[in-house]
């Protein structure tokens, strides 16, 4: 199938992937936008796994403010060089990332961030509920399971659903960043405000 710079375009808008990359999923596809979308996800992970111990201690400090200063928050995202740190992609990288933390509220960046005893209080809980519907002991180990992997992806910040296109995660965003400016990138700590909020998480 022919590949058009319509359709290497259109994928480079869905992605953010470069040209070469856009043009080469689609010739693996055979045109095809949605296995070219997997394919490049698919690169984005490898290339993430292949930079993820590589130093990254260069980047910004975004800071957002929303709702007419209701709503503020503060994110550290770093890369591996100063001139990735200036480039716009990245930096856009990093105002997205403050948007997500501003509307969705996580409370931890990846999943070993969360507490064991949190988890295990959750756990307990949910168990706890489900005897006391009356569930059978077979299925609350299910429904404990359940219940901890939608809290996961309500708090844990890559897991998060991405704000402007729910069909990808925050970590499919970082990776196809990654993949994109080829520099291993890391978001390292936030910090979010919401007027009137108490400090306790809950």
């Amino acid at each position: 199938m022919q590949i058009t710079t319509d359709m290497i375009k259109q994928l480079r808008e869905s992605t953010g992937a470069g040209v070469l990359d856009c043009r080469k999923a689609l010739e693996q596809s055979d045109g095809d936008m949605e296995k070219a979308m997997v394919f490049l996800r698919e690169k984005g992970l490898a290339m993430a796994a292949k930079r993820a111990d590589r130093q990254a201690s260069e980047g910004v400090v975004e800071l957002y403010s929303h709702g007419n200063g209701r709503v503020g928050v503060m994110v550290e995202v770093n890369c591996e060089t100063d001139f990735v740190g200036r480039a716009e992609a990245f930096r856009t990288f990093a105002h997205e990332i403050a948007l997500q933390i501003a509307a969705s509220s996580p409370l931890y960046i990846r999943e070993e961030d969360i507490p064991a005893e949190v988890l295990e209080e959750k756990g307990r809980i949910a168990a706890e509920q489900a005897r006391s519907e009356g569930k059978p002991d077979h299925i609350i180990p299910r429904i404990v399971e359940g219940v901890l992997k939608k809290f996961k992806e309500e708090t844990v910040l890559l897991q998060q659903p991405y704000i402007r296109d729910e069909s990808i995660t925050v970590q499919q965003l970082l990776n196809q960043t990654i993949a994109s400016l080829g520099e291993n990138i890391v978001i390292r700590r936030f910090a979010r405000f919401a007027l009137g909020e108490s400090q306790e998480q809950e």
